[in-house]
């Protein structure tokens, strides 16, 4: 399928890099943190008290529920206040969480089809979490980067995509949103009017999703940001993209 495509938008996280890892360690290295310079902290909220004390203050915030950074921030300093500790402190706390955060392994296509698709089209990054293209090092690929935080509200809103698609000067048809998403980013960028492209990538198994929607479908779909880099090339040679 071959259609015209002037830019590009692109998930962050699980498309570009595995999400899991992440959130496996950023909590240990945050309580390490918090046991060597808040240890009141640390004993009263352990890994799994801090997660309930993180979920009362989303629940208690409905309204940041797109911006997981003033959450977190938040929930530091609830936690030091709590503990009789220097609430102040949840800004060092932070950046600790942070740093790590931003310590992503990329899934082995990825920086190359990056720069394949960024020598075709502008792509800008459209995401629903808080990572910083600066500091993982692959800002350069990107005109821009749009997260829920800055925007003030998360995809599947159309708003975010809209957003997008004004700064990057290009109408919705002719832009094409990739993500591993099905409700986020696949139904999401399609109600907004983008085209979409599905990155289903084999589980540990070897395994990929089924499609479980009748009245949406991507319009592709591949098991890695390579082959859709394959697929703009081949468009590129026909002539079907923007130069």
């Amino acid at each position: 399928m071959n259609f015209p495509i002037r830019a590009i938008t692109l998930d962050l996280d699980d498309t570009l890099w595995p999400f899991g890892p992440i959130g496996a360690r950023v909590e240990h290295v945050l309580h390490d943190w918090l046991e060597a310079h808040c240890p009141r902290t640390a004993e009263l909220f352990p890994i799994t008290e801090m997660r309930v004390l993180r979920e009362s203050v989303n629940d208690e915030h409905p309204h940041l529920m797109h911006d997981f950074t003033a959450l977190r921030r938040i929930t530091l300093a609830r936690a030091m206040a709590l503990s009789g500790e220097d609430p102040a402190r949840a800004d060092e706390a932070f950046e600790v969480f942070y740093a790590e955060r931003n310590r992503v392994e990329c899934y082995p296509d990825s920086i190359a089809a990056l720069q394949r698709l960024a020598a075709r089209v502008p792509l800008a990054a459209v995401s629903n979490g808080n990572a910083d293209l600066r500091r993982i090092g692959l800002a350069a690929h990107f005109r821009f980067q749009l997260g829920a935080g800055q925007h003030g509200a998360a995809k599947p809103d159309a708003s975010i995509f809209h957003a997008a698609c004004t700064q990057l000067g290009v109408e919705p048809q002719h832009v094409l949103h990739v993500g591993d998403d099905i409700e986020q980013d696949i139904v999401g960028a399609h109600r907004a009017g983008l085209r979409t492209c599905w990155i289903n990538r084999a589980d540990h198994a070897g395994l990929t999703r089924r499609w479980p929607h009748d009245d949406v479908r991507p319009d592709l779909a591949f098991t890695t940001l390579a082959a859709l880099a394959d697929w703009l090339d081949a468009a590129h040679d026909q002539g079907t993209i923007a130069a």
